[in-house]
Protein backbone atom coordinates (compact mmCIF):
# COMPACT_ATOMS: atom_id res chain seq x y z
CA UNK A 1 0.00 0.00 0.00
CA UNK A 2 1.71 3.54 -1.04
CA UNK A 3 2.26 5.60 1.71
CA UNK A 4 0.16 9.13 2.29
CA UNK A 5 2.91 10.90 1.38
CA UNK A 6 3.21 8.81 -1.98
CA UNK A 7 -0.37 9.19 -3.04
CA UNK A 8 0.60 12.86 -2.52
CA UNK A 9 2.80 12.65 -4.97
CA UNK A 10 1.03 10.38 -7.38
CA UNK A 11 -1.98 12.65 -7.64
CA UNK A 12 0.34 15.77 -7.57
CA UNK A 13 -1.00 17.91 -5.04
CA UNK A 14 0.22 21.30 -4.70
CA UNK A 15 -0.64 21.48 -0.73
CA UNK A 16 1.14 20.59 1.49
CA UNK A 17 -0.25 17.29 3.92
CA UNK A 18 0.74 19.00 6.75
CA UNK A 19 -1.90 21.45 6.85
CA UNK A 20 -4.56 18.88 6.82
CA UNK A 21 -6.55 18.42 9.74
CA UNK A 22 -5.17 15.66 11.58
CA UNK A 23 -8.89 14.22 11.76
CA UNK A 24 -9.20 14.70 7.68
CA UNK A 25 -6.37 12.63 6.82
CA UNK A 26 -7.33 9.31 6.84
CA UNK A 27 -10.58 9.88 5.41
CA UNK A 28 -8.53 11.79 2.28
CA UNK A 29 -5.50 8.64 2.32
CA UNK A 30 -8.64 6.12 2.34
CA UNK A 31 -9.90 7.90 -0.60
CA UNK A 32 -6.62 8.69 -2.71
CA UNK A 33 -5.59 4.99 -2.23
CA UNK A 34 -9.12 3.58 -3.87
CA UNK A 35 -8.59 6.21 -6.40
CA UNK A 36 -5.36 4.69 -7.13
CA UNK A 37 -6.62 0.87 -6.78
CA UNK A 38 -9.61 1.81 -9.56
CA UNK A 39 -6.93 3.37 -11.97
CA UNK A 40 -4.20 0.67 -11.93
CA UNK A 41 -7.09 -2.12 -12.49
CA UNK A 42 -8.07 0.07 -15.59
CA UNK A 43 -4.86 0.36 -16.25
CA UNK A 44 -3.81 -2.86 -16.65
CA UNK A 45 -7.29 -4.28 -18.38
CA UNK A 46 -5.91 -1.56 -20.82
CA UNK A 47 -2.60 -3.23 -21.06
CA UNK A 48 -3.88 -6.64 -21.09
CA UNK A 49 -6.50 -5.54 -24.00
CA UNK A 50 -3.66 -4.03 -25.75
CA UNK A 51 -1.02 -6.75 -25.40
CA UNK A 52 -2.05 -9.59 -27.96
CA UNK A 53 -2.24 -11.86 -25.00
CA UNK A 54 -4.90 -14.43 -26.41
CA UNK A 55 -5.02 -17.00 -23.18
CA UNK A 56 -3.65 -16.44 -19.87
CA UNK A 57 -1.23 -18.48 -18.87
CA UNK A 58 0.41 -18.54 -15.55
CA UNK A 59 3.90 -19.85 -14.75
CA UNK A 60 2.14 -21.76 -11.77
CA UNK A 61 0.02 -23.89 -13.89
CA UNK A 62 2.47 -24.95 -15.76
CA UNK A 63 3.04 -28.80 -15.53
CA UNK A 64 6.55 -29.45 -15.11
CA UNK A 65 5.92 -33.08 -14.57
CA UNK A 66 5.04 -34.08 -17.53
CA UNK A 67 8.81 -32.62 -18.88
CA UNK A 68 11.17 -33.50 -16.42
CA UNK A 69 13.56 -32.52 -18.80
CA UNK A 70 12.59 -29.00 -19.16
CA UNK A 71 14.94 -26.78 -17.32
CA UNK A 72 12.63 -24.79 -14.58
CA UNK A 73 15.60 -24.15 -12.87
CA UNK A 74 16.77 -22.12 -15.67
CA UNK A 75 13.31 -19.90 -16.14
CA UNK A 76 12.60 -19.35 -12.36
CA UNK A 77 15.96 -17.82 -11.84
CA UNK A 78 15.39 -15.64 -15.38
CA UNK A 79 12.00 -14.58 -13.62
CA UNK A 80 14.28 -13.79 -10.76
CA UNK A 81 16.35 -10.68 -12.36
CA UNK A 82 15.64 -7.72 -12.98
CA UNK A 83 14.31 -8.39 -16.21
CA UNK A 84 11.58 -5.54 -16.17
CA UNK A 85 13.68 -3.48 -15.21
CA UNK A 86 16.78 -3.71 -16.86
CA UNK A 87 16.42 -5.26 -20.82
CA UNK A 88 17.20 -8.92 -21.01
CA UNK A 89 16.56 -11.39 -23.44
CA UNK A 90 15.14 -14.97 -23.68
CA UNK A 91 14.87 -17.43 -26.38
CA UNK A 92 12.90 -20.73 -25.42
CA UNK A 93 13.68 -23.55 -28.27
CA UNK A 94 12.18 -26.58 -28.32
CA UNK A 95 9.71 -29.11 -30.62
CA UNK A 96 6.11 -28.02 -31.04
CA UNK A 97 3.62 -28.43 -27.81
CA UNK A 98 6.33 -28.43 -25.28
CA UNK A 99 5.42 -25.61 -23.04
CA UNK A 100 7.08 -22.66 -25.25
CA UNK A 101 4.48 -20.47 -25.85
CA UNK A 102 2.82 -21.41 -22.37
CA UNK A 103 5.98 -20.00 -20.80
CA UNK A 104 6.30 -17.37 -22.96
CA UNK A 105 2.89 -15.97 -22.65
CA UNK A 106 2.86 -16.61 -18.67
CA UNK A 107 6.72 -14.06 -18.63
CA UNK A 108 4.35 -11.73 -20.55
CA UNK A 109 1.22 -11.75 -17.99
CA UNK A 110 3.71 -11.38 -15.57
CA UNK A 111 4.90 -8.09 -17.10
CA UNK A 112 1.53 -6.29 -17.67
CA UNK A 113 0.31 -7.41 -13.91
CA UNK A 114 3.61 -5.15 -12.84
CA UNK A 115 2.04 -2.36 -15.19
CA UNK A 116 4.55 -2.91 -18.19
CA UNK A 117 3.51 -2.22 -21.69
CA UNK A 118 4.01 -5.62 -23.18
CA UNK A 119 3.31 -6.94 -26.99
CA UNK A 120 2.99 -10.71 -27.74
CA UNK A 121 2.59 -11.80 -31.39
CA UNK A 122 3.71 -14.42 -33.61
CA UNK A 123 6.04 -14.01 -36.69
CA UNK A 124 3.15 -15.56 -39.03
CA UNK A 125 1.20 -12.11 -37.83
CA UNK A 126 4.36 -9.72 -37.36
CA UNK A 127 5.01 -10.36 -40.97
CA UNK A 128 1.20 -10.06 -41.89
CA UNK A 129 1.06 -6.56 -40.67
CA UNK A 130 4.13 -5.81 -41.88
CA UNK A 131 2.62 -6.36 -45.33
CA UNK A 132 -0.39 -4.56 -44.21
CA UNK A 133 1.40 -1.11 -42.82
CA UNK A 134 0.80 1.78 -44.25
CA UNK A 135 4.05 3.02 -42.66
CA UNK A 136 6.77 0.17 -41.63
CA UNK A 137 8.68 2.96 -40.10
CA UNK A 138 6.17 3.44 -37.36
CA UNK A 139 5.35 -0.33 -37.14
CA UNK A 140 9.44 -1.24 -36.69
CA UNK A 141 9.10 1.87 -33.97
CA UNK A 142 5.61 0.74 -32.70
CA UNK A 143 7.50 -2.47 -31.55
CA UNK A 144 10.95 -1.54 -31.09
CA UNK A 145 9.67 0.39 -28.14
CA UNK A 146 7.88 -1.72 -26.39
CA UNK A 147 9.14 -2.60 -22.53
CA UNK A 148 8.39 -6.39 -23.31
CA UNK A 149 8.60 -7.87 -26.85
CA UNK A 150 7.41 -11.36 -27.28
CA UNK A 151 7.78 -12.78 -31.02
CA UNK A 152 6.19 -16.17 -31.15
CA UNK A 153 6.58 -19.24 -33.15
CA UNK A 154 9.62 -18.32 -34.87
CA UNK A 155 10.66 -20.97 -37.52
CA UNK A 156 6.89 -21.46 -39.32
CA UNK A 157 7.11 -18.64 -41.28
CA UNK A 158 9.64 -17.34 -43.89
CA UNK A 159 9.84 -14.03 -43.73
CA UNK A 160 10.59 -11.75 -47.14
CA UNK A 161 13.85 -9.90 -47.04
CA UNK A 162 12.14 -6.62 -46.37
CA UNK A 163 10.70 -8.03 -43.92
CA UNK A 164 13.49 -10.05 -42.70
CA UNK A 165 15.37 -6.67 -42.46
CA UNK A 166 12.43 -5.09 -40.70
CA UNK A 167 12.22 -7.56 -37.73
CA UNK A 168 16.05 -7.46 -37.48
CA UNK A 169 15.47 -3.55 -37.21
CA UNK A 170 12.96 -4.49 -34.42
CA UNK A 171 15.33 -6.60 -32.26
CA UNK A 172 18.23 -4.36 -33.37
CA UNK A 173 16.43 -0.54 -31.66
CA UNK A 174 15.58 -2.71 -29.20
CA UNK A 175 19.10 -3.87 -27.53
CA UNK A 176 19.98 -2.71 -24.35
CA UNK A 177 16.29 -0.41 -24.24
CA UNK A 178 13.67 -3.05 -24.02
CA UNK A 179 13.13 -7.08 -23.28
CA UNK A 180 12.81 -9.37 -26.05
CA UNK A 181 11.52 -13.06 -25.56
CA UNK A 182 12.01 -15.33 -28.56
CA UNK A 183 9.65 -19.20 -29.01
CA UNK A 184 11.30 -21.30 -31.97
CA UNK A 185 11.49 -24.53 -33.13
CA UNK A 186 14.98 -23.77 -34.58
CA UNK A 187 18.25 -24.11 -32.51
CA UNK A 188 20.70 -20.66 -33.44
CA UNK A 189 22.15 -22.71 -36.35
CA UNK A 190 19.11 -23.07 -38.21
CA UNK A 191 17.73 -19.58 -38.34
CA UNK A 192 19.57 -19.38 -41.76
CA UNK A 193 16.76 -21.53 -42.89
CA UNK A 194 14.19 -18.05 -42.30
CA UNK A 195 16.70 -15.65 -42.68
CA UNK A 196 19.50 -15.21 -45.22
CA UNK A 197 23.05 -15.82 -43.12
CA UNK A 198 23.94 -12.34 -42.73
CA UNK A 199 20.52 -11.42 -41.29
CA UNK A 200 20.18 -14.37 -39.06
CA UNK A 201 23.92 -13.75 -37.58
CA UNK A 202 23.09 -10.42 -36.79
CA UNK A 203 20.04 -11.03 -35.00
CA UNK A 204 21.45 -13.72 -33.24
CA UNK A 205 23.99 -11.63 -31.81
CA UNK A 206 21.63 -9.03 -30.37
CA UNK A 207 19.77 -11.39 -29.08
CA UNK A 208 22.89 -13.02 -27.11
CA UNK A 209 23.97 -9.42 -25.50
CA UNK A 210 22.41 -9.66 -22.05
CA UNK A 211 20.47 -12.52 -23.57
CA UNK A 212 19.65 -16.42 -22.37
CA UNK A 213 18.96 -19.23 -24.78
CA UNK A 214 17.70 -22.60 -22.81
CA UNK A 215 16.14 -25.00 -24.55
CA UNK A 216 12.72 -27.42 -23.55
CA UNK A 217 12.80 -31.11 -24.59
CA UNK A 218 10.22 -33.86 -24.16
CA UNK A 219 6.70 -35.18 -25.30
CA UNK A 220 4.03 -32.91 -26.87
CA UNK A 221 1.54 -31.65 -24.22
CA UNK A 222 -1.00 -31.96 -26.89
CA UNK A 223 -0.68 -35.26 -26.99
CA UNK A 224 -2.25 -36.06 -23.58
CA UNK A 225 -5.39 -34.30 -24.57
Amino acid sequence: MMSSSDLWKYFRFLTDPETIPEDKKDFLHDFLAEEYRKREIRRIEYLMKMSGIKRIKLISDFDWTFNPKIPRDKIIAFMQTDWLKIPANLVIIGPAGVGKTHVATALCHDAVMKGRRTVFLSLFDLTAKLAKAKSIYSLIDYYAGAPVLCLDELGYVIPSKDHADAIFQIVSKRTETGTTIVTTNLVPSDWGKIFDTATASAILDRLSLNGRFITFEGRSYRSRK
